[in-house]
């Protein structure tokens, strides 16, 4: 009570925090007018000043409100976008080495020029991560032009470069490159046998865009680097021939931790048909003779029942390509290590490569905790700051928008049934695509995406502007898939263009968008998931800089779990007590509903 009192009065520590830097805000306002009248050249050689001064003694956090302005001036010249103080607080943050949590739509590309360019001053290279080589690429060509009028010099790491190539990119004064790159970059430098052969200068700052991807999402995702060891194709085919004649109740399996265990029939069973195959030594399949056929049972077990086509990997032009699971791409030329991917090549006929071994491995987590400073930026950081505090003793600061958030959350609605859910949810795709609105639907799986399409209606109201996400790399994608959509991008046959896109909508510059209408409608299919930070994403993107949206919530009991009683029931009163499992969805709209409205408890 008490507390909720007081933030009232005095506001949340975050909220006194922000309003804490309105003097260095102030400070950075000063030197706009002397910056402004300044010539191309003069304000160009402010880079020169600066270093002179960190030179003479003079620390970063002297040069802030002078270098802030400084590029400031030079987007507004360069790019004609001027930095609102929004986000003149949040290049304060990242500069601080915190995360700064900004409403998607409120310029964090713009806002990591601020911090990436006053820790680049001392020339020991600041390195600015995106979520994929598409970003990075054009992140450096976009925001380069301001560093490069500054007279700093700029590098990008994509795939396919050499170590000359690398080395001159890292010895930039900025580098911008995946996480993924940098990390296997660190693991080469590990293996070679002299400094002058490595590529990557010691670690000074990073800014990491998708913070809470990569640090928390991706943290004990191992990077690893494999060398090759014997042939043993023969007995991968073999074993795997033994394993996909077993019937499921001769093992025992772990969904979530992908494990998998013989029953004691199904130990007997297999030792019978390994003798048989003349792959067991003795009689039992566990003795120190065997332990090689063991280690193949176990791998080909959890290849054959665990790992699904089209989920967990594709095939493609006779090789298994890894699909991400974070983001549903293809992950070309990433193998699992231990022979589980030779097993799944065993398991889908085509050529097993030689088994490799691990030579050098990192994850993510402990490489970043390497640098000595990081800040970093996303929309959704919130959920996670407790995780952020406890493992990188990061601090997470929610930076207010530029332009009041005009987002209404409305009362939940409650259906019976998932087909009434979205027979609901279809008939307010057309109703916002008849007003020539865009729509934006999300859901977790394709596979929840495809039962939705066979709602009557569903069809209609796609091919009034709604376009299912579909991913692009091969069928496969175990996370939100979202799609933006117009009215007027349709396919040759009068439907929708399909497009996919995985957490990152890559953003386009102002100067590339078509033009939109002013009033948006976005639909989340299925909230309530483990990843509240991915819907919170999705409902600022509904409401960026403003814009003025609904918020509604859907839910629908799943069939399969129906108890007595609750036949028929509609809304919340009915299904109260329950314990029919829920399946929600997140409605973003400008418009009201039709069906009954309830809050649930």
């Amino acid at each position: 009570m008490f507390g909720g009192l007081a933030k009232s009065l005095f506001g949340s520590s975050n909220d006194r925090y922000v309003k804490s830097l309105n003097p260095i805000l102030a400070k950075i306002a000063s030197f706009e007018p002397s910056l402004q009248a300044m010539s191309d050249d003069e304000l160009s050689g402010q880079t020169v000043k600066f270093r002179a001064r960190l030179a003479e003694g003079e620390k970063l956090d002297d040069l802030l409100p002078e270098a802030f302005a400084t590029v400031r001036e030079a987007a507004k010249r360069v790019l004609g976008q001027r930095h609102y103080d929004v986000q003149m607080v949040g290049g304060i943050v990242l500069h601080r080495g915190e995360i700064a949590e900004m409403r998607t739509g409120e310029g964090k590309t713009l806002v990591a020029t601020l911090a990436t360019y006053l820790n680049a001053l001392p020339g020991d290279g600041v390195h600015v991560v995106t979520v994929n080589d598409y970003l990075a690429a054009r992140d450096a060509e976009w925001m380069g032009q301001v560093y490069t009028f500054l007279g700093m010099t700029i590098g990008v790491i994509i795939p396919n470069l050499s170590d000359e190539e690398r080395r001159a990119a890292y010895a930039a004064d900025i580098t911008y490159g995946t996480n993924n790159e940098f990390g296997f970059d660190y693991l080469r430098d590990n293996m070679k046998y002299e400094r002058s052969a490595m590529t990557q200068r010691p670690f000074n700052f990073a800014v990491v865009d998708e913070v809470d991807s990569v640090l928390i999402d991706e943290a004990r995702t191992p990077l690893i680097i494999s060398g090759p060891t014997d042939d043993k194709s023969e007995l991968y085919m073999q074993v795997d021939a033994v394993v996909k004649q077993l019937d499921p109740a001769d093992y025992d399996k772990d969904e979530k931790q992908k494990t998998i265990i013989l029953t004691e029939d199904g130990t007997e069973k297999v030792e019978r048909m390994l003798e048989a195959a003349g792959l067991l030594e003795g009689q039992n399949l566990y003795d120190f003779e065997n332990t090689q056929v063991v280690h193949h049972l176990n791998q080909a077990l959890r290849a054959i029942v665990m790992f699904k086509s089209d989920i967990d990997y594709i095939v493609k032009d006779g090789k298994v390509i890894i699909i991400d699971e974070f983001t549903g791409r293809m992950m070309d030329g990433r193998r699992w290590s231990d022979g589980l991917h030779q097993a799944v090549e065993a398991k889908e006929g085509v050529q097993i490569e030689p088994e490799n071994q691990t030579m050098a491995s990192i994850t993510f987590q402990n490489y970043f905790r390497m640098y000595p400073k990081i800040g970093g930026m996303t929309g959704t950081a919130a959920t996670e700051a407790a995780e952020f505090y406890d493992i990188y003793k990061i601090n997470v600061v929610s930076i207010p928008t530029n332009v009041t958030v005009k987002r209404v959350d409305e009362e939940d609605e409650f259906y019976k049934d998932t087909k009434d859910k979205f027979a609901a949810i279809a008939k307010k795709i057309k109703h916002h695509a008849d007003l020539g609105q865009p729509v934006l639907v999300g859901t977790v799986s394709i596979e929840k995406s495809e039962p939705a399409e066979r709602v009557p209606g569903w069809r209609t109201g796609r091919a009034q502007g709604a376009e299912r996400a579909l991913p692009r790399d091969g069928g496969a994608h175990r996370r939100a898939g979202r799609a933006q959509v117009r009215g007027d991008d349709r396919d040759q046959h009068g439907g929708p263009r399909h497009r996919h896109q995985t957490r990152r909508q890559p953003r386009i510059p102002h100067a590339r968008r078509a033009s939109r209408p002013r009033r948006g409608h976005a639909r989340i299919c299925r909230r309530g998931s483990a990843d509240r930070g991915r819907d919170r994403g999705r409902e600022a993107g509904g409401a960026r800089r403003g814009r003025p949206v609904r918020a509604r919530h859907r839910a629908a009991r799943e069939p399969a779990h129906r108890q007595p009683g609750c036949a028929g029931a509609r809304g919340v009163r009915a299904i109260r007590g329950c314990r029919a499992s829920i399946s929600a969805s997140t409605t973003i709209c400008c418009g009201s509903s039709g069906r009954t409205r309830c809050s649930p408890r």
